[in-house]
């Protein structure tokens, strides 16, 4: 294995729970990493086995080489920011800074200096001499992070640093983080059950469920390919369709039979083979509506259907529209609806339509 941080066949049960199932995860060194899943997928335990606060019952976990799988806490080259902070109340944010250095023994001006370049790195040196009561939820979160890295871990797990800020603040600690990674270029393990922060923040992802990873990529190829109905509906929203592919056609591409579509359509994988059963994806905003039939052709899915639905977004609209037995999720910009300007109300009857590049196999067997 070349990466940096190595996780190699790491499992952790608790009683009768399978909390990490057989996890295999190489992390390159500087990389921002996300572990992302539910609650109860095994994500926060596999960050504490890298932190050392619980052991794993088989497998090893490697930084640089090393293996630090029966380290305790303190001998291992990571730092941890958790999401209550746990910063000392009494201490001023200087001190908490420090606390670290203090306790490793640093001389004096090692101290000083690595202390007032953390607070000057995370925009708190005039706060320098508050304690944590004053200080915002936020702010309270810099310091955490400034006291991590003021002892230089190689490695730095983010254990949901932002779930209890709100909406407004998370965003913008998550351009912070953004901007402080690219600074210190430490690699950066980030647990959380957001899928947002994970693809703002993340070089690449690790969708976990059920103690298992289902797929590691960036985020691009998470939403925009991925390989299991669960990572496909984690990621962001989807319509699903199962059929059996009945025909090839020229240039890749393949005619499905959809339960309950009435009618075939046409998909762009030149690995499905015929008579295969075959679950597919398309996201929201690869749908087009119109009042009117597309022009026909073989690469155009075409299905009449009904609104049933109307969600304003501001940004964009939502459409629920029943196309047989299926109800479908539509996503456009206002700009987008092809209808004469005319935005379909409640029971307008409507053209659901989507290329045949835009589908996405997400499990593929053999038809009984």
């Amino acid at each position: 294995m070349g990466g940096f941080l190595v996780i190699d066949h790491v499992s952790k049960s608790f009683g009768s729970l399978r909390a990490v199932d057989d996890v295999c995860l190489e992390v390159g060194p500087g990389e921002a990493f996300s572990l992302l899943g539910p609650s109860g997928c095994g994500k926060t335990t596999l960050l504490r086995m890298i932190a050392g606060f619980e052991r794993p019952d088989s497998g090893r976990i490697l930084v640089a080489g090393q293996d630090i799988s029966h380290l305790p806490p303190e001998q291992r080259p990571v730092n941890t920011v958790f999401q209550n902070y746990a910063l000392f109340p009494h201490l001023s944010v200087w001190e908490n800074i420090a606390f670290g250095l203090r306790m490793s023994g640093r001389p004096r001006d090692e101290i000083r200096g690595g202390v007032d370049r953390m607070l000057e790195l995370v925009r708190l040196s005039e706060h320098a001499k508050k304690r944590p009561a004053q200080l915002s939820g936020g702010q309270k979160q810099r310091v955490a992070i400034a006291r991590a890295l003021v002892n230089r871990p190689q490695v730095l797990l983010l254990d949901e640093p932002l779930a209890a800020l709100d909406l407004k603040l998370r965003q913008h600690m998550l351009m912070e983080l953004n901007t402080l990674h690219e600074q210190v270029g430490t690699t950066f393990i980030y647990v959380t059950h957001d899928q947002g922060e994970a693809m703002s923040l993340s070089d690449r992802i690790a969708v976990m469920n059920a103690g298992k990873v289902e797929q590691v990529d960036g985020p691009e190829a998470l939403y925009e390919t991925p390989r299991s109905s669960f990572v496909a509906t984690f990621i962001g929203d989807a319509n699903f369709f199962t059929g059996t592919a009945v025909e090839h056609q020229h240039e890749g591409y393949v005619r499905v039979m959809v339960d309950g579509l009435g009618s075939p359509l046409v998909l762009s994988n030149g690995a499905v083979g015929s008579n295969q059963t075959l679950k597919l994806m398309v996201r929201p905003e690869k749908i087009s509506l119109t009042l009117n039939r597309p022009p026909s052709g073989e690469r155009v899915n075409a299905f009449p259907g009904t609104v049933e639905d109307i969600a304003y977004f501001g940004s964009h609209t939502r459409y629920r529209v029943r196309i047989g037995e299926h109800r479908v999720i539509a996503q456009l910009q206002r700009s987008r609806f092809s209808g004469g300007g005319i935005e379909p109300p409640r029971g307008a009857d409507v053209w659901m339509s989507f290329h045949p590049d835009e589908a996405r196999v997400v499990r593929l067997e053999d038809a009984a």
